[in-house]
């Protein structure tokens, strides 16, 4: 195949989402949101049973979408909802541990925590949407679209696995943070917290409270994963429609997770070197698909063994994680102090 007609091909990116089913899908996102702040509109304490009990049903929601999505669809379709989905969940629980540090650095009040998240959690949201789109433009435009995905995923993997083998331990520096030094230049912070509100006002001047940087600081992460993760799941199915759904549930249900598996999120010590060689497993994936466009020689990597395959890493850096801090706990000579 040629490189125009490749380009050809690439520019009719099959798509399961009808305008009906994209309305719909929206529709109940927005509406599981507005549930969320509902829930989260008078700040308490997040019990674990709560906890628990929303995480079931956002574990439950996506997996009933996949099967209905298998149904409809076809076994293709279902495989890749499916593997999309554990990526992008995997990549959320790295992004809930660094949405864990920001929290612990503002000192945010347990009963504002979930409220904060929210706010996370939705930016996060509003920018898959944008990087979904401007991704699958880019691949019905852009003949090495797949090769350029394929670099970013690589290139975050070795960062990844470099941070993990110097034991550069994930820290957050508020001084240091562009965004809370912009909005400190601009406008007066308090130094209590005023509930959720972001802005109140004192002696008669409108004065930003610390919630309000700690939304902003969460905002700027978004961004940051935002990057990372379409590329990733655009590695395992080319239609912005999945990539979208996989996006939404796996973010949704963040919220709930993080006070599940916050105690838990300091014992998954080799994490990022689980998460470094699944993105360079979907890189080197993309740049296969990219490569076979071209020289139709060169193999690709079925989707359903990129699922075998990611499934068979986390549980592996699971175990590996949960020895090495039961070690730690037993005072035994390897001993794991920090995550990497």
């Amino acid at each position: 195949m040629s490189d125009s007609s490749y380009l050809a091909a690439a520019a009719g990116l099959q798509s399961v989402g009808t305008p009906t089913l994209w309305g719909v899908t929206i529709a109940a996102v927005l509406a599981l949101l507005v549930l969320d702040f509902l829930v989260t509109r008078k700040p308490h304490e997040v019990s674990m049973r709560e906890a628990l009990g929303w995480s079931a049903f956002y574990i439950a929601l996506p997996l009933a979408f996949g099967a209905w999505v298998w149904a409809r669809f076809g076994s293709k379709q279902g495989v890749e909802y499916l593997t999309g989905y554990l990526v992008e969940k995997s990549l959320s629980v790295d992004n809930l541990f660094v949405f864990m540090l920001l929290l612990a650095a503002f000192a945010v009040p347990a009963e504002l925590a979930q409220r904060a998240l929210l706010y996370g959690i939705t930016g996060a949201l509003l920018l898959r949407a944008v990087f979904i789109a401007i991704g699958a433009a880019a691949l019905q435009t852009l003949d090495f679209a797949f090769l350029l995905f394929a670099i970013i995923l690589l290139l975050t993997a070795a960062k990844l696995l470099r941070d993990a083998l110097t034991g550069h331990e994930q820290e957050v520096d508020i001084s240091k943070m562009r965004s809370v030094r912009l909005l400190r230049k601009f406008m007066p912070v308090t130094e209590d917290y005023h509930g959720p509100k972001m802005v109140v006002r004192i002696a008669g001047r409108r004065t930003l409270t610390p919630f309000a940087l700690v939304v902003t600081a969460l905002l700027a992460t978004d961004i940051v994963f935002a990057v990372d993760s379409v590329p990733a799941v655009y590695g395992i199915t080319e239609d912005p429609y999945l990539v979208f759904a996989t996006n939404a549930f796996a973010l949704l249900g963040l919220r709930a997770l993080y006070f599940v598996l916050h105690a838990a999120l300091s014992r998954l010590v080799h994490l990022s070197y689980g998460l470094a060689i699944i993105l360079a497993f979907i890189g080197l994936k993309l740049g296969l698909h990219w490569a076979h466009g071209i020289w139709k020689g060169v193999p690709e990597i079925p989707t359903l063994a990129s699922l075998g395959v990611i499934i068979g890493v986390l549980v592996i850096v699971t175990l590996t994680s949960l020895r090495a801090t039961a070690k730690a706990g037993r005072g035994e000579k390897e001993i794991v102090v920090e995550r990497h």
